[in-house]
């Protein structure tokens, strides 16, 4: 992961290998930020890569979203249509599996 260093309004001018005084900031390479310092005029390939990774984050929210829902009884799962249903089950035994397995679930954010 490289090492950024911003300007006053928050903007990255710099990324270093190693920690430096004044970037001490670490971000993924993935990072829509450090993407954008890059390819500063991106083109098609970079934006559509930056929305898909924001589509892939904004699913796990939705996603977490609607298990909270369920789990408060303010939807049921069943008030969902059937393809979504089955999406939704087949991540959540997918996690499972993993969890049985002791393989270590790590999110979009790379958090555990």
């Amino acid at each position: 992961m490289p090492f950024i260093r911003r300007d006053e309004q928050g903007n990255i001018i710099a990324l270093y290998a190693f920690s430096q005084a004044g970037a001490e900031e670490e971000l993924d390479l993935d990072h829509p930020e450090v993407l954008a310092f890059l390819h500063p005029h991106p083109d098609s390939t970079v934006t559509h890569e930056l929305l898909a990774e924001s589509d892939r984050q904004l699913s796990r929210v939705i996603e977490d979203l609607i298990t909270l829902l369920v789990e408060q009884n303010v939807i049921r799962l069943t008030d969902l249509p059937p393809e979504a249903q089955k999406k939704l089950v087949l991540r959540k035994n997918l996690r499972a599996h993993l969890a049985d397995h002791g393989q270590v679930l790590v999110d979009d954010d790379e958090l555990i």
